[in-house]
């Protein structure tokens, strides 16, 4: 079961305390306003179709709709501020929720733990790497998956791809997460040729189409043939390399019917999986996990289907390649490697599986990579 409202919760709630504050009677009280058995609310930052971030968690969130007592409440475009606080409270009051997944990274820290205080019986899983043990509440969590994996697999299709043995990437903000993105991406294409390098732009910011499309156009000038990102909403991204003929890997979502021709492939999440888990074990009225990880072999992430530009050179290699990393064992960064300003940043002989505490605090960009973190 599913409902989307007419009208904002954020501008209910304004009304409802308004009325309330002149004496005026409410419509309904809290127990009245909730629906039969559990309900479950789902706030992202941007439109549930962009064709990205928040498409991928709606998605996972449909995935709960034909569950046998399950409500699902959502709201989209709701910015990172006090408003997300609004949302989340009139979830709680109106609508009766007990599970709350404000899926976007700047909900968690202060507006998800200010929630989190006030409705200590209510549960909050924040997507991302933030929750620790001894430092927030105990009904707070975190879930993410290991997506470096999938760009990896992106290179690999990039480093069939290219002629110019120049790919490229374009990044919203310099953080631990897309930094290991950029390099899986380097090092999934440099499986294929040694030779291949990365050229990386910040947009400084998770969604603006138009520096986006900037930066799309200045890889390109720069004999870029191979483009992929880690921005909100690819569409931009996937689109306007197309439209200049170049290849595109997507990311969140798959983003295949935005440029058939010209699709190779792509890291998507795959929430359905985690949220079930978590609505299954509240159901059961189990303790919910507050730390929740898992990659390819999890079914944490997938891969989008192959396009028709892949060649069966790239197709056999990509999928040894994620046979591999379906056994849950697979290092994507392992040295001797360096960073791109000539430092050993993995010795010989090391090697990092995506669950490796090290590369929770990444902050280089590998040799290869032209750009800076600055």
């Amino acid at each position: 079961m599913t409902r989307q409202p007419s009208v904002s919760r954020r501008r209910l709630l304004r009304t409802t305390a308004a009325g309330a504050a002149l004496g005026l009677a409410a419509p309904f009280g809290p127990r009245q306003a909730r629906a039969a058995g559990t309900t479950i609310g789902f706030i992202y930052v941007g439109a549930k179709d962009d064709y990205g971030y928040n498409q991928a968690h709606a998605k996972g969130a449909a995935a709960l709709k034909g569950m046998k007592g399950i409500t699902v409440i959502e709201e989209e475009k709701v910015p990172e501020t006090v408003d997300v606080q609004k949302t989340m409270e009139s979830m709680i009051n109106l609508d009766g929720a007990t599970l709350l997944f404000p899926t976007s990274f700047g909900y968690f820290d202060p507006h998800m733990l200010a929630m989190a205080k006030k409705f200590p019986r209510i549960q909050f899983r924040h997507c991302g790497g933030l929750w620790t043990a001894d430092k927030h509440p105990p009904n707070t969590g975190s879930y993410f998956g290991y997506i470096g994996q999938g760009q990896y697999l992106n290179g690999i299709a990039a480093g069939h791809a290219t002629k110019s043995r120049k790919i490229g990437f374009v990044a919203a903000k310099p953080i631990p997460q897309v930094l290991l993105n950029i390099n899986s991406f380097l090092l999934g294409a440099r499986a294929v040729d040694p030779a291949i390098t990365c050229q990386v732009i910040f947009t400084g910011e998770w969604s603006l189409a138009v520096k986006e499309a900037e930066a799309v156009n200045a890889l390109i000038d720069q004999g870029v043939d191979v483009v992929t990102c880690h921005v909100d909403s690819p569409k931009v991204v996937v689109e306007t390399s197309a439209r200049r003929g170049a290849f595109v890997c997507g990311y969140h979502a798959d983003q295949a019917a935005l440029a058939p021709a010209k699709y190779l492939t792509g890291a998507e999440w795959n929430w359905a999986n985690v949220y079930k888990m978590y609505v299954e074990k509240l159901l059961a009225g189990q303790t919910l996990p507050n730390f929740t990880r898992g990659g390819l072999a999890d079914g944490f992430i997938k891969m989008s289907p192959l396009g028709p530009a892949v060649s069966d050179a790239a197709r056999k290699q990509f999928e040894a390649t994620l046979a591999d990393m379906m056994k849950g064992s697979f290092a994507v960064v392992k040295g001797p490697l360096k960073n791109n300003k000539g430092d050993v940043v993995v010795s010989s002989g090391q090697a990092f599986v995506e669950t490796a505490i090290e590369l929770e605090s990444m902050n280089y960009l590998v040799e290869g990579v032209i750009g800076s973190t600055s």
